[in-house]
């Protein structure tokens, strides 16, 4: 099951990621295999996950951002599992990348690089045995060219880029510098 993840992200290197209902019908016209779902509440989540579904797109809820989930509380990754029926996860807390690994979903452990020290997070992460994400998802996905090759050296897992990516040659820095894929709400790049 986990294979295909990485197969997807490799055929196609750009994930559409939606803040709102807009995004999402939009992005389900799109030939961008995999929807990262960064709005919605409790209420609303099973619905949207449903529609990214039926257009026979993996559907990937971003835990951190949903509206009446218990933060950080595993509960949360058994309740997206069980009653929602999203494919995988995206977050920044490892205690739910290693609860979704052990339901079977895809996993994103996402990465703010503001700074040295997250460097050394992803480095510590990384060693880790437990927690380990199917890839990592770095923002802000402009970053120079040495700071991406710098996390492939020490990243286990594969990464992808996201945030403030807006045009072809964002895309194209990140994809040159090993990064495996790129996430964007940025409408005009997922028809790259």
């Amino acid at each position: 099951m986990k294979n295909g993840f990485i197969e997807k992200l490799e055929n196609n290197p750009v994930i559409a990621a939606v803040k709102d209902e807009d995004g999402l019908t939009k992005a389900i016209d799109t030939e961008c295999e995999i929807i990262f779902i960064l709005y919605g509440d409790i209420c609303s989540i099973a619905d949207i996950v449903k529609k990214v579904k039926s257009s026979g797109k993996i559907a990937m809820v971003h835990m951190d951002l949903i509206a009446g989930l218990g933060a950080g509380k595993e509960i949360s990754v058994d309740y997206i599992k069980n009653n929602i029926g999203a494919d995988g996860i995206i977050t920044t807390k490892a205690n739910l990348i290693e609860r979704a690994n052990e339901l079977g979903l895809y996993t994103v452990l996402r990465y703010f690089v503001i700074d040295s020290m997250a460097l050394v997070n992803i480095e510590k992460q990384d060693k880790r045995k437990l927690a380990v994400p199917d890839v990592i998802e770095i923002l802000p996905g402009i970053l120079q060219p040495k700071i991406f090759q710098r996390i492939n050296r020490i990243s286990r897992v594969p990464v992808i880029a996201g945030g403030l990516i807006t045009d072809r040659d964002d895309v194209m820095n990140a994809l040159n510098n090993g990064v495996l894929a790129v996430s964007t709400t940025n409408e005009v790049v997922w028809g790259l």
